[in-house]
C-alpha cells in the first residue's frame, strides 16, 4: 500500500469514528477529522525533528568532533546541522498535507504556502551558517566583505522568492520586473557595491590582511587592522582608539602597510646627528694618539695613518702646511667609530642596508645619518635599541673633540 493511501485511510477511519459511534454530522466530522489529522501531522513532524537532532548529536557530531579538520567544528558552532534538521519536519508536512486536507483545500493551500516559505527561510539560514563557518575558517584573511556580499545576495534572492510565493507570481517575471528599478537599487547599494569591489581588489592584490599594521594619516589611522567589512575597515590605533576607514578609500588613496617590514626580519633606523661645523678639524698627533687608545678604532687608526704617511711621502708633501697632503679629520674618525660600534652590536641586522653617512650641511650643522636595520621588528624592542644607540652616540661624540649642534637657549626663549 502506498503511504499516501495509508494517510488517507487513517483520515477516513477517523471520520467514521466521529460520524458513527460519536454521532457527529458528516460535514462536521469530515472537517474535524482533517483538523485532528493536521494536528497529529504537526506533532509527528516535531517528534521526527527531535529524533533527527538526537541522532545528529549522538552519532554525526561526535564523529566530526574527533576529526582533525576544523571546518566541521565551525559548522557545529554555527548550528549548521540543527538548521539543516528543520528540513525534515518541513518536508513531512509538505509531502502529506495534501492527503489530509481534502475537505479544506484553502487551509491546505495556506499550510502548503507556509511550508514553501519555510523552505526558503531554512535554505537562507543553512547558507548563512556555511558562510559564517567559512569566515571563521579563514578569519586571518580579509574575506569578510565577500562573505557579507554573498549574504546580501542570498537575502535578496530569498526575499524575491518569498514575494513570488506570497503573491503567486512567476519568479522569472518578477526578476525581470526588478530591472526597471535597477538604477534605484544601484543608488541605494552604492557604498556596499564600492566596498565589495574595493574588498576584492584588496584580497586579490594582497594589499591588506587582518593584523597588518597600516598608517593612513588622512583618517588618523596608525595601528593594526582588526576587521575588514563590506563598507569599512577597522583599525585599532596604538593608543587603543578605533578608526574606521571606507574600504574603497584603501584602493583609491595611498596608505602605508608595514607588513613588509615585519616579514623582512629587520626594522629601519634612520636618524641624523647634527654636528657643529665649527668643531670639525684636522687631527693633531695628540688627537691621533688619544683615538688609538679606543680599542675598536686602533686597527682603523693604525692602517689609515700608514696609508696617509705612505701617500704623503710618495708625493713629497710638505707637512708644515696644514692643508697639504692627506690628513685624518675628527669627523672622519667619528664616522668610522660609529660604523665599527654598530657593526659589533648583536642586535643590528648586518644582512640589510648598513651605513653611516654625511649629508649636506645646513643651518643646523653637518648631519651624520645612521641608516641601519635592527634584528627585531617589535616596536618596544626596536625603540629600546634605537634609544640605546643614540644615547651612546651623544655621550661619546665629545671624545672626538666634536660638538652636537643645538640652538642657544636665549634664542629659543625669545622664539627666534
Amino acid at each position: 500500500m502506498d503511504i499516501h493511501d495509508f494517510i488517507k485511510g487513517l483520515v477516513q477511519k477517523l471520520f467514521f469514528i466521529l460520524n458513527n459511534p460519536i454521532g457527529l454530522e458528516s460535514s462536521l466530522a469530515g472537517y474535524l477529522s482533517e483538523l485532528i489529522s493536521l494536528v497529529m501531522l504537526f506533532i509527528v513532524s516535531y517528534l521526527v525533528y527531535k529524533i533527527t537532532v538526537r541522532l545528529m548529536w549522538g552519532i554525526i557530531i561526535p564523529v566530526l568532533k574527533k576529526s582533525k579538520n576544523q571546518f566541521d567544528d565551525f559548522l557545529v558552532k554555527h548550528h549548521f546541522f540543527r538548521n539543516l534538521a528543520y528540513i525534515v519536519p518541513a518536508f513531512i508536512i509538505y509531502y502529506f498535507v495534501g492527503d489530509i486536507s481534502q475537505r479544506m483545500p484553502v487551509v491546505g493551500n495556506i499550510i502548503f504556502s507556509c511550508v514553501e516559505l519555510g523552505f526558503v527561510v531554512i535554505t537562507i539560514v543553512v547558507f548563512d551558517s556555511i558562510l559564517n563557518t567559512r569566515y571563521d575558517f579563514a578569519k586571518d584573511h580579509p574575506i569578510k566583505s565577500v562573505i557579507q556580499i554573498f549574504k546580501i545576495i542570498s537575502y535578496i534572492v530569498g526575499l524575491i522568492t518569498i514575494v513570488a510565493i506570497l503573491f503567486d507570481k512567476n519568479l522569472g517575471s518578477l526578476v525581470v520586473s526588478l530591472g526597471a528599478v535597477s538604477a534605484v537599487i544601484m543608488l541605494i547599494f552604492k557604498d556596499p557595491i564600492l566596498g565589495f569591489v574595493g574588498g576584492l581588489q584588496l584580497i586579490f592584490n594582497k594589499m591588506l590582511a587582518i593584523d597588518d599594521w597600516i598608517t593612513m594619516p588622512r583618517f588618523g589611522a596608525d595601528g593594526t587592522v582588526t576587521e575588514i567589512n563590506l563598507t569599512t575597515v577597522k583599525v585599532q590605533n596604538w593608543d587603543m582608539t578605533i578608526v574606521t576607514i571606507p574600504t574603497y578609500s584603501l584602493v583609491t588613496e595611498s596608505f602605508q602597510n608595514w607588513k613588509g617590514m615585519k616579514e623582512s626580519g629587520g626594522r629601519r633606523i634612520k636618524r641624523s646627528l647634527f654636528i657643529d661645523v665649527h668643531s670639525v678639524r684636522f687631527c693633531t698627533p695628540e688627537m691621533i694618539a688619544k683615538y688609538q687608545k679606543i680599542q675598536v678604532l686602533t686597527p682603523y687608526i693604525n692602517n689609515t695613518e700608514k696609508n696617509i704617511t705612505a701617500f704623503n711621502t710618495q708625493h713629497e708633501i710638505n707637512p708644515e702646511v696644514t692643508v697639504n697632503g692627506r690628513k685624518q679629520t675628527n669627523i672622519g674618525v667619528f664616522r668610522a667609530y660609529l660604523e665599527l660600534y654598530l657593526a659589533n652590536r648583536p642586535d643590528i641586522n648586518m644582512d640589510m642596508t648598513f651605513m653611516v653617512r654625511q649629508l649636506a650641511p645646513n643651518e643646523k650643522g653637518l648631519p651624520i645619518e645612521v641608516y641601519i636595520f635592527t634584528k627585531t621588528t617589535e616596536w618596544e624592542e626596536y625603540e629600546a635599541v634605537q634609544s640605546d644607540i643614540f644615547g651612546h652616540v651623544l655621550a661619546v661624540v665629545q671624545e672626538f673633540d666634536l660638538k652636537v649642534f643645538q640652538y642657544p637657549t636665549h634664542i629659543i626663549s625669545q622664539g627666534l
